[in-house]
């Protein structure tokens, strides 16, 4: 049995800022001052969906996938938040957005844009520019707190009602088929 399966589950921010991150600090500010409750679990390192498997058992959570993807020109950027079960197709999104050759974002560009490295890309990012359908019949989504040291259940609706009107963002609802 995996160690975070046992691994204790908090209610809210940590007691004690000590050994994280500011970012990790001012997104904690955030969901606090909006009034968003969530739950936390903390852990080493996740920076794919595999390796999630068991956060999500624990925080009863299906962590979505973030991807953080650009134009040819390398001129617009796009936080795309899908099922993590899903594959990403570079066509049907692309198609869907209106843009042609859509790739994955530089890594410069990730931390430059939205103080992300990455494996912890997060709609928590504050640059959000499209969510999928599908994530919007769960009642919570799963997410890192901008560090993928921790993660954390948030519901659905207030990441929709509170958090991206709070960062200027509003989605964008893509079909994916597969």
């Amino acid at each position: 049995m995996s160690d975070i399966l046992k691994a204790p589950v908090y209610e809210g921010r940590p007691k004690l800022g000590e050994g994280r991150l500011e970012k990790e600090i001012r997104t904690y500010d955030l969901l606090d001052r909006l009034a968003i409750s969530y739950l936390r679990l903390d852990h080493e390192a996740m920076p794919t969906i595999e390796a999630c498997r068991d956060v999500d058992k624990r925080l009863q959570i299906h962590i979505c996938k973030n991807l953080f993807l650009c134009n040819s020109g390398k001129t617009d950027f796009y936080l795309l938040l899908m099922p993590g079960e899903k594959k990403f197709h570079t066509r049907e999104v692309s198609s869907q957005l209106g843009v042609s050759r859509l790739s994955f974002a530089p890594e410069e560009k990730l931390q430059e844009l939205l103080d992300l490295t990455p494996g912890s890309v997060t709609v928590l990012g504050l640059m959000n520019d499209s969510a999928q359908r599908e994530l919007l019949q769960e009642p919570y989504m799963g997410c890192h707190p901008c560090i993928n040291t921790s993660s954390i259940r948030l519901s659905t609706r207030d990441v929709l009602e509170k958090f991206l009107p709070a960062v200027n963002h509003m989605p964008v609802f893509l079909d994916l088929s597969a």
